[in-house]
């Protein structure tokens, strides 16, 4: 029940998770995502919400049919299930929301780094390395992609080309040079 200046409403479960989502997307750093990362976890969302939620619900279902739910490990391991699925679709409903999705046309040229931008850095003489500067939710260094919250991100940001930087890492500081932006 709810009392807004003796108007009193019955809210449903539903609306207060929305209503507390929708509350601390206020307080959150965007999610700096490219298009295609956008629509990768826009993807998963609606996999999770149609495919995978029926499949726990079905899982549930037959554990609860098998008798005593005390000591049923099946009954156990599909509310765990259910508990993640619906903790990734939280998460991902908030990311979502408070995305900013980094258009081509708005990725600078002129050699400055921003989020979007395509980076070629080089160490102390060592073979060049490319990536590209990504939120945090798309960041796979192993696809070449950064997050702009990463050592290297953070220390490359709204560089210009040719510059050289400083890299706080977790492992020492040690300094890079930008060779290309694109």
């Amino acid at each position: 029940m709810y009392n807004n200046g003796g108007l009193s409403k019955r809210i449903s479960r539903a609306e207060m998770l929305v209503f507390s989502t929708l509350k601390h997307i206020d307080n959150m750093p965007p999610t700096f995502l490219t298009k295609e990362g956008y629509q990768k976890l826009a993807e998963e969302l609606e996999y999770l919400r149609t495919v995978k939620r029926a499949e726990v619900a079905a899982r549930l279902h037959e554990a609860m049919e098998g008798g005593e739910l005390i000591e049923n490990a099946e009954y156990e391991a599909a509310k765990n299930e259910q508990a993640f699925v619906e903790g990734r679709i939280q998460e991902l409903e908030m990311l979502l929301a408070s995305a900013r999705v980094i258009e081509e046309q708005t990725r600078h040229g002129g050699g400055l780094v921003q989020v979007g931008s395509k980076v070629t850095i080089q160490e102390n003489g060592n073979e060049p390395e490319t990536y590209v500067i990504v939120g945090t939710a798309e960041a796979n260094p192993r696809e070449g992609k950064i997050s702009n919250e990463s050592p290297i991100g953070k220390a490359v940001l709204n560089h210009v080309e040719g510059e050289e930087v400083t890299v706080e890492a977790p492992g020492g500081v040690y300094k890079i040079k930008i060779i290309k932006v694109e």
